[in-house]
C-alpha cells in the first residue's frame, strides 16, 4: 500500500508559501504606490463609493482615508516581503482584502461605479475585472493566512524589524502627504504635461464605436402571447412580416461592447450664457493661463490672490489670457469675482474634467496651441517673473 509523501509535503508547503507571500506582496505595494502616488483622486473614488452607500458625511475625512488606505497597503506588502510580524500581517491583508473585494462586487453587480480605482488612472479596470483580481488575491491571502505561522522574518533581529516597520510606515505617509501637497510624481492624467488637448479629444476616423443589442417586446394581436427578442432574433426569424405580432412599448437597449474612448472625453467649457468655448480656450495658439478652481468655496484664497496678481502683470505686459474655470453656479462665480476683485474670465465646466486638469483648488495650467506646456499646484505657483524669464520672453 503506497503512502502519501508527507516529508515531499513538508517541503512544498514553505516554498508555496514563499511564492504567495511574494505575488500578494509585490500586488500590494504596487497598488499602493500606485494611489499613494494620487490621493486626492482616489479620494475622489471613495467619494463616489460614499454617495453609493449614503454615507457621505465621510466626504471631509476622504483624503484622510484615502492616504492611510494606501500606506497601509504599502506597508502590509513590504511587511509581507520581509516577514515581519507574519501573524499580524496575513490577518491585516485578509481583513483588508475581503473589505476590498465585497466593495468590487458590490461595484460591479449593481452597476454603481465604473472603475474601482484599484490602481489609480494609472491601470484602468473594470469592476467586474477588479472583482476577479481580488478573488484571485484572496485565495491567495487565505493560504498565506492559514499557514501565517510558518512565514519566517528575512530581518531575525526583532529590534531591527520594529525599526524597518517604522521606516517603511513613515516613507508611505510621507509620500501620500507630499503628493497630495504638490502633485503626483507621475502623472497619469489626460492632461499631463506635453499633453495635446484638441488631440486628445478627437475620435480617429475608423475607429470602433459602441455596439448595442437592441430588445423588443412583442405581442400577438390575436392570441395575446407575449415574447421577447434581440434586434438579430427579431430579423433572422423575419416575425415582423407576420401582422399579428405588433413591437410593444419603447426598444430596449443594451451596451454589449464598447468603441473607443478619447483620452478626454467629457470637457466642455462654456460662459455664463451657456456658449460653447472649449475650441477657442484649447486651441489658443500663443500663451494662455487656465486656473482651475472647481470648487470657489474650497479654494486656498491667498492663492486666488497671487494668482489674481500673476494674471494682471501676465495681461498687461505680454496680453495673455488668463481664464478661471470653475463648476461652481454662475451666480456664485459672479459673487466670489467680485468679493476677490478677479482680472480674469469666468467659466464653467463640469467638476470631473476639472478634477482631471490638475489636482489642487486652485491649479494652475500653462497652454499653448492646445498642448500643456506646465502645470502647478498652488503651493509650488510660479512667480510672474518666473513665467516671463522661462516662457513669455521666449522666442519661437
Amino acid at each position: 500500500m503506497a503512502y502519501p509523501n508527507v516529508a515531499g509535503q513538508r517541503k512544498s508547503a514553505p516554498i508555496l508559501l514563499r511564492v504567495a507571500c511574494l505575488l500578494v506582496g509585490l500586488l500590494f505595494i504596487f497598488s499602493g504606490l500606485i494611489k499613494i502616488n494620487d490621493p486626492l483622486g482616489f479620494s475622489y473614488k471613495l467619494e463616489e463609493f460614499f454617495e453609493v452607500f449614503h454615507i457621505t458625511f465621510l466626504n471631509p475625512l476622504a483624503v484622510t482615508i484615502s492616504i492611510t488606505l494606501c500606506s497601509i497597503e504599502v506597508i502590509l506588502g513590504a511587511a509581507l516581503l520581509l516577514g515581519i510580524r507574519g501573524a499580524q500581517v496575513a490577518l491585516g491583508l485578509l481583513i483588508t482584502i475581503i473589505f476590498f473585494t465585497f466593495l468590487t462586487f458590490y461595484a460591479a453587480f449593481f452597476d454603481v461605479v465604473r472603475t474601482c480605482g484599484c490602481f489609480g488612472d494609472a491601470i484602468k479596470l473594470t469592476p467586474w475585472q477588479s472583482f476577479g483580481k481580488d478573488v484571485v488575491l484572496l485565495v491567495l491571502i487565505l493560504f498565506i493566512f492559514l499557514n501565517r505561522h510558518k512565514i519566517q522574518p528575512l530581518l531575525k533581529s526583532e529590534k531591527v524589524q520594529s525599526i524597518a516597520l517604522w521606516i517603511i510606515t513613515v516613507i508611505a505617509f510621507v509620500m501620500g502627504l507630499y503628493t497630495y501637497n504638490y502633485l503626483p510624481v507621475k502623472d497619469f492624467l489626460p492632461y499631463h504635461i506635453g499633453a495635446n488637448i484638441p488631440e486628445s479629444m478627437k475620435i480617429p476616423e475608423g475607429a470602433p464605436v459602441d455596439e448595442f443589442e437592441i430588445t423588443y417586446s412583442l405581442v400577438n394581436k390575436k392570441t395575446k402571447e407575449a415574447k421577447q427578442m434581440t434586434d438579430k432574433e427579431y430579423m433572422k426569424t423575419e416575425v415582423w412580416k407576420d401582422a399579428n405580432w405588433e413591437i410593444k412599448g419603447e426598444p430596449g437597449r443594451k451596451l454589449i461592447k464598447r468603441g473607443f474612448e478619447p483620452p478626454i472625453k467629457d470637457l466642455k467649457i462654456s460662459d455664463s450664457q451657456g456658449t460653447d468655448y472649449t475650441s477657442e480656450l484649447m486651441e489658443n495658439p500663443y500663451y494662455n493661463l487656465v486656473i482651475v478652481a472647481y470648487n470657489l468655496s474650497a479654494a486656498n484664497e491667498r492663492a486666488i490672490g497671487d494668482l489674481n496678481a500673476l494674471a494682471m502683470n501676465a495681461g498687461e505686459n505680454y496680453n495673455v489670457r488668463t481664464v478661471l474655470l470653475t463648476s461652481n453656479s454662475v451666480e456664485t462665480a459672479e459673487a466670489f469675482k467680485k468679493e476677490n476683485k478677479l482680472a480674469m474670465e469666468i467659466f464653467y465646466a463640469d467638476a470631473v474634467p476639472l478634477k482631471s486638469m490638475v489636482r489642487a483648488n486652485p491649479g494652475l495650467l500653462l497652454l499653448k496651441d492646445g498642448v500643456v506646456v506646465n502645470k502647478w499646484h498652488y503651493h509650488t505657483m510660479p512667480t510672474y517673473q518666473e513665467l516671463e524669464e522661462k516662457y513669455f520672453r521666449q522666442k519661437d
